[in-house]
């Protein structure tokens, strides 16, 4: 019986190998990125031919795994739960197509936004999809619900969302690992029409995919994780799921407890799964990270006057993530919160690493900006993002993947000028070349900087789809050689790159400029790994 400890992103990514898996498609967004990054380094994806590399974004992986899927091969795409609006069409759409070989989107949640820009649920996203949703509560679970999962596709030709959340991604725990299963054989789909979303098509098979869903209420590989055990105390029952399951059994213990618990960690749910706890317990609290989405059920499902507490009535906090003192107060248990942190220890907001090039574009680009005012940098999210913080101050905006430059042909549309915009290279693959084409189109009076570093930093120095192609990306959409401009954002090349950035804004029409110097982590680690092998 062999065991391995592994975070939660790397149990479903071992289980997933495991499992017979031929293609890994991903963007990196934390907290998603080390499934993909263990897939990558793993000696069984190299023997085994897995598929895994990076994808322009999260939409391009999806189409992509369902390809692979439609060629009757297993696949998997991880992305973070803003992530999921971006893969949105093809996500929506696939319940729709069904699928040939397994597939299954893992969505790893961010409550309390440690490190995005909202937190969304994505369990909403399975039940508008109509597909099913497994949520494990712990490692050995995350890794056991993948087999099932893949089994589960493939038997209802249907896709599986996999929603994890931060502290089941990056904890570790010891894995049971199963006996690895081989790869399915190449095989197209049955029906040459499955894939072909004519109306006529989509109609009959949306009939279809409401029905299967119906069904996957009864289906042991979904509800044999969720479970009911009874208890002697009548007053108040929980119902909770995912990670809360185990904020609960830290404060009253799983041989103690005595309270009526009914654990959801996979969707859909019959009815008389709620009817088992709630027609013996007085009260009900639920228990569940994120959106109230068992609780509104909950909600919609009882109507016989029994009192429910959860995230809709203020019992448990409607936003952040959960913790044993937040369940521990909603339970009636004492609270113990530690001690305060005394006021001489202050707060370290994030910054620029020493010698960033980021830090040295905004210094210039401030410079540049000065005789303007305030109020004309529209920014995207990376590492750039810190420029909002001082001492630059410098950007005004960080809403979505690529929205910098469709936000600043807007601004540009309504008459402020000069209407600039700040993305990354990574970023600028992602989503940001659709918004320069528009651009071109309509010979917006923007300035485009596209902040080179030659990788995907912000999590980690994954891979750039950008690197060594912004140039010829930018020509072919058709941006003016003349104003395609580069700078190297070096303190010694302040002056010159204030000049080139001053004649650029002053153009009534789409410049771009790429300022490019590599990452100076990326760069550490590179010399590093060099200096080991000589």
């Amino acid at each position: 019986m062999k065991k391995l400890l592994l975070l939660g992103d790397e149990a479903i990514a071992q289980a997933a190998l495991d499992a017979g898996l031929s293609g890994m498609y991903a963007y990196p967004g934390t907290p998603s990125t080390e499934i993909m990054e263990y897939i990558q380094s793993s000696e069984e994806s190299t023997s085994n031919n897995v598929h895994r590399e990076w994808s322009s974004n999260e939409k391009t992986a999806i189409e992509a795994a369902l390809g692979m899927s439609y060629a009757g091969k297993r696949a998997m795409v991880a992305m973070k739960h803003v992530g999921l609006n971006v893969a949105a069409d093809g996500f929506i759409n696939s319940a729709i197509t069904g699928v040939n070989g397994g597939l299954i989107i893992v969505s790893a949640d961010d409550p309390s936004m440690h490190s995005s820009q909202n937190e969304q649920d994505s369990r909403f996203y399975g039940k508008f999809a109509s597909v099913p949703c497994f949520e494990p509560s712990n490692q050995q679970e995350a890794y056991d619900m993948v087999f099932d999962a893949f089994e589960v596709s493939e038997k209802y030709k249907i896709p599986v969302l996999f929603r994890i959340t931060t502290r089941l991604a990056h904890s570790r725990a010891s894995i049971i690992l199963k006996a690895a299963e081989p790869q399915n054989n190449l095989s197209l789909p049955s029906d040459p029409l499955q894939f072909v979303l004519l109306p006529a098509i989509a109609r009959k098979r949306y009939k279809s995919l409401l029905s299967v869903y119906e069904s996957l209420k009864y289906e042991n590989r979904i509800s044999k994780y969720n479970w009911f055990k009874d208890g002697n105390k009548r007053d108040l029952g929980i119902i909770t799921c995912g990670i809360a399951y185990n904020y609960f059994l830290e404060n009253v213990g799983e041989s103690d407890n005595d309270i009526p618990v009914l654990k959801i960690t996979a969707y859909p749910f019959p009815k008389d799964l709620i009817l088992d706890i709630t027609e013996r317990c007085k009260e009900i609290l639920i228990l569940e990270e994120g959106a109230p989405v068992i609780e509104e059920a909950v909600r919609g499902i009882l109507d016989k006057g029994i009192k429910i507490f959860g995230r809709l009535d203020g019992t448990v906090p409607r936003d952040g993530e959960l913790n044993p003192a937040i369940v521990a107060k909603a339970i009636g248990l004492p609270v113990s919160f530690g001690k305060e942190i005394p006021s001489i220890v202050k707060t370290r907001p994030p910054s620029f690493c020493l010698g960033c090039g980021h830090a040295d574009m905004f210094i210039a680009l401030m410079e540049a900006l000065e005789p303007y005012g305030a109020g004309h940098v529209f920014s995207d999210i990376g590492c750039y993002t810190l420029a909002a913080l001082p001492p630059y101050s410098a950007i005004n905006s960080c809403v979505d993947m690529g929205a910098s430059v469709t936000m600043a042909i807007g601004a540009s549309d309504a008459g402020l000028f000069p209407s600039v915009a700040v993305i990354g290279d990574s970023t600028f693959t992602h989503s940001g070349m659709t918004g320069l084409l528009d651009a071109v189109v309509k010979n917006s009076s923007v300035t485009i900087i596209i902040s080179d570093n030659s990788t995907t930093g912000m999590t980690g120095g994954q891979k750039s789809q950008a690197t060594g192609r912004i140039d010829q990306i930018c020509l072919g959409i058709g941006v003016n050689s003349n104003h395609l401009r580069k700078i190297i954002p070096l303190k010694k090349n302040h002056a010159e790159n204030v000049n080139i950035l001053k004649e650029e804004i002053e153009y009534k029409g789409v410049s771009v400029i790429i300022a490019s110097r590599e990452c100076i982590q990326t760069a550490s680690k590179r010399k590093r790994l060099e200096n080991a092998k000589e």
